[in-house]
């Protein structure tokens, strides 16, 4: 029998020999797939029992060379032409402007308006911080007559309401903006002011308020300026609505639009409440037409002399318009005229007598035709002549030279 001893030797080589063949079998498969790597690094126990993985190459990183940084040249606008201010003479008329800080803006834009006129001189009276909420700040109705003693103005314009959304003291209460009593009371203050620009026998401009940035405040403006206007007309001024010229089509806040020369400019600052130089020159611009007027001016720039009611100093102003030339004009030629023409006739002629073949009382054929729309009968033959079978047309006689002659072969 054999020997236990022997039975574990045969089995501790057969298990050394199946593991031989198993490295050899992992080599060969090794070998076989990284073929490349053995022949660069040539090979090793730990490759043969551990085959490494293909090592990754990577790309060579690129050195990007610093671009030159080119200085862009700084954009340069032109300049705007300075208009030159003309010394105002010792009678210059006073235009005075009262308000917030909207009301010198535009009293800046009026000084450029009137630069180059010597009689009219822009007084900027305006108080930024005022209005007509806080009075024991600067209360305008109480102060205004004052102010025109002072100023001896021949206008006054009137801009404020952009400080005035706060609350007022009406009372013992502390009102709301807008509220019903608020708003009672702000209306009788707005026709304070009026009032009391209309006791001094001075013609006055309200401008209205544009629209802001805040659309709350915009709101408000609206409401606002619909009291301006009544109290305005009631008074005897005259409102300048300026709220077209700082919206879009839709009606909503711009800060960007056309200036006074239809150009696309900024009108409006970053806080979407105050006003660039275009946009205060745009103001002016509204408020000009109606200044102009009331100071007897045909442009900013024109002298002239006007004559002064009785009992008031002369001004100056453009001279009065010539009276227009005589026109002689053409009456209109009338469709009820046969001949369309006015007349049939040379003047001095003698009148013409009817045709023989026309009836007394008969019309001519251009008279029905053009009164009663009816068309005289077509001539047999002519192109217009429809009828059918066609007529015939009327024989004409032969003249006495016609002769027919035979031709003989």
């Amino acid at each position: 029998m054999i020997s236990a001893r022997r039975i574990g030797g045969v089995l501790r080589h057969v298990s050394l020999m199946l593991v031989a063949v198993a490295v050899l079998a992992a080599a060969v498969l090794a070998a076989a797939q990284t073929p490349v790597l053995a022949q660069d690094q040539g090979w090793s126990l730990r490759d043969l029992l551990f085959p490494r993985r293909r090592e990754r190459i990577e790309p060579p990183v690129e050195i990007q060379k610093p671009k030159k940084k080119t200085r862009s040249k700084p954009v340069t606008r032109k300049a705007e032409p300075e208009i030159p201010v003309v010394e105002k003479a010792p009678n210059a008329r006073t235009v005075l402007v009262i308000g917030d800080f909207m009301a010198s803006g535009l009293a800046e834009g009026l000084e450029t308006v009137f630069a180059e006129n010597p009689s009219i001189r822009i007084a900027d009276r305006a108080k930024g911080s005022s209005g007509l909420v806080r009075d024991d700040f600067y209360d305008w109705p109480a102060s205004i007559k004052d102010v025109l003693e002072t100023e001896k103005p021949v206008a006054v314009v009137v801009m404020l309401g952009s400080n005035d959304r706060q609350s007022m003291q009406v009372g013992d209460n502390r009102e709301q903006p807008r509220s019903d009593a608020w708003t009672k009371q702000y209306e009788q203050r707005a026709e304070a002011l009026a009032t009391g620009v209309k006791a001094g026998k001075v013609p006055f401009l309200w401008v209205g308020m544009p629209s802001f940035k805040i659309s709350k405040m915009t709101s408000d403006m609206l409401a606002f300026n619909d009291i301006y206007r009544s109290v305005a007309e009631k008074a005897g001024g005259e409102f300048v609505d300026i709220w077209d010229g700082f919206v879009d089509e839709n009606g909503a806040f711009v800060s960007t639009g056309p200036d006074i020369n239809g150009q696309p400019v900024r009108l409006r600052s970053d806080d979407g409440i105050n006003m660039t130089r275009a946009g205060k020159a745009k103001i002016a611009f509204y408020a000009e037409k109606p200044l102009l007027k009331i100071l007897g001016l045909g442009d900013p720039s024109g002298t002239g002399t006007l004559s002064a009611p009785a009992g008031q100093p002369a001004v100056t102003g453009p001279m009065p318009p010539a009276a227009p030339a005589a026109v002689n004009r053409t009456p209109p030629m009338l469709l009820s005229d046969p001949a369309l023409d006015g007349g049939g006739e040379l003047l001095g002629a003698a009148p013409a007598a009817p045709p023989a073949t026309q009836a007394p009382g008969e019309k001519l054929p251009g008279e029905k035709l053009l009164v009663e729309g009816v068309a005289s009968e077509a001539s047999p033959g002519r192109a217009d002549d429809f009828s059918w079978p066609p007529k015939a047309q009327p024989a004409t006689a032969a003249t006495a030279g016609d002769k027919t002659t035979a031709i003989t072969p």
